[in-house]
């Protein structure tokens, strides 16, 4: 039944059929044929209300809604738009300048916003025209954007790693009980985000390093962009429009890191500078402010009715026994912990294709994260790493999310192959990155342990 009911809703979510709905729906369906068959035992459900009142009185999900309001103010106050022709302008001799200055200007947008889909709509509409115009080579042009949307997930703040703390958080105590440790250690968000920060930083620079190397081999794909009008460019302005972002990225992560303030004391000092930000841009007004208020609801809605319908999932999953079945299925496979790694990490990957971060971080990380974490695997380490991959599921052909949100801003012109094409060195780069970390996961746990002691 367990597995039946995994499969089940599998096949909705593929029908189409809205993700919070399905989780819950599907799940009291099977709650009820096990109630008639005698396989399910219905006092589960009456730990459902206690689950949504923690996940109401939660205070590090508090700070999802602000960090999205945050999120769409940056999104409409245009300075990613200002910093792209500035970087653009600057970097008009450089073969390959222009993908650089995209590549920057999207780790700047994903370091302040920390959401994936408004950065590769964003960056796509500011970026694809000017790149097409100046001849680079279109698979080149949308790759870029794509990689350079998708460092949302693994940069902080994101909201991503957000919700996976809160996760393994759980996980983690769940595994310590198991091992008979009473007093079991947490997992806090700025531990996450410090794990995050150094393989974030190696992966921007890897995709700069293939541009530039890609640049200097193949030019021709990615010309030099001579013919910019309105050249001249002062390091000064530059430094002046890069300034706010780069002051606000400060205050919220560095906030957080520090210990000076909970992830939603920082979302909120985030909120209110990007609003100066935008004010500063005279952007700030009564409609940006409406539409960002109706926008950060209605992605805040969506977030919260998942997780609700998630809670309410694994407590069917967790009734049919699949929790007992997953954990005697991972930990009889033949070999180490590593085979055990492997097998996740690949379900994790391919889960990508097919569901948002949000759903496998509230239904699968439940699942297979206490066993792996009772093994010994380091839960910093595991987050990156879970992090990282849902990042390279994200850019895969032909299901991942980022190609279809560029694919919604691209022009009719520009096939769908050519993105295909384009995200294929760089989901190369987000494997090779995995290697690395697995191969030396000091990356990811050095600052923490410098930070916490953790």
């Amino acid at each position: 039944m367990a597995l039946a009911l995994f499969a089940g809703v599998a096949v909705a979510l593929l029908a189409g059929f809205p993700v919070a709905f399905t989780l819950s729906g599907v799940a009291l369906l099977f709650a009820g044929l096990g109630v008639l068959t005698g396989t399910f035992d219905p006092a589960f459900l009456t730990a459902f209300p206690n689950r949504v009142y923690g996940i109401m009185s939660n205070e590090t999900l508090i700070a999802v809604p602000v960090f999205v309001f945050m999120g769409v103010m940056l999104e409409r106050s245009q300075l990613a738009d200002q910093l792209l022709q500035a970087l653009a302008r600057m970097m008009r001799r450089v073969p390959g300048g222009l993908g650089i200055a995209v590549m920057i200007v999207g780790a700047l947008m994903a370091a302040s916003t920390g959401i994936v889909g408004a950065t590769v709509v964003t960056m796509g509409l500011l970026s694809l025209p000017t790149m097409l115009q100046h001849r680079y080579k279109p698979s080149i042009a949308t790759g870029t954007i794509c990689a350079a949307g998708t460092l949302g997930q693994i940069i902080p703040p994101s909201i991503v790693l957000i919700l996976l703390a809160d996760v393994l958080s759980n996980a983690y105590q769940q595994a310590q009980l198991r091992m008979q440790v009473f007093v079991p250690e947490t997992i806090s968000v700025g531990e996450l985000f410090a794990g995050a920060l150094f393989p974030g930083l190696v992966l921007v620079a890897l995709y700069m390093l293939y541009l530039l190397l890609l640049a200097i081999f193949r030019s021709e794909a990615m010309p030099a962009a001579r013919d910019m009008k309105d050249e001249q460019v002062s390091l000064l302005s530059l430094l002046r429009l890069m300034a706010g972002p780069m002051l606000l990225i400060v205050a919220v992560l560095g906030s957080i890191l520090k210990g000076i303030a909970t992830p939603t004391e920082a979302a909120a000092v985030g909120a209110v500078g990007a609003m100066l930000l935008a004010a500063m841009q005279r952007q700030l007004n009564r409609v940006t402010l409406r539409e960002t208020v109706y926008q950060s609801a209605k992605v805040s809605a969506m977030v919260f009715m998942i997780l609700i319908g998630a809670s309410l999932f694994s407590l069917v999953f967790r009734g049919f026994g699949g929790d007992e079945q997953v954990q005697s299925l991972l930990t009889g496979l033949p070999g180490s912990t590593t085979s055990v790694l492997l097998v996740v990490m690949a379900a994790l990957f391919l889960l990508g294709f097919v569901l948002d971060f949000i759903e496998i971080t509230y239904v699968v990380v439940p699942i297979v994260g206490p066993v792996l974490l009772a093994m010994g695997v380091d839960p910093i380490w595991l987050g990156v790493m879970i992090a990282i991959n849902l990042q390279t599921s994200f850019l895969t052909p032909p299901f991942g999310f980022s190609l279809f949100y560029l694919r919604g801003v691209t022009p009719p012109e520009v096939e769908t192959s050519a993105i295909y094409r384009g995200v294929l060195p760089f989901i190369l780069i987000q494997l090779f990155m995995l290697a690395l970390l697995a191969w030396w996961p000091g990356i990811a746990t050095w600052l923490p342990e410098r930070l916490y002691g953790s």
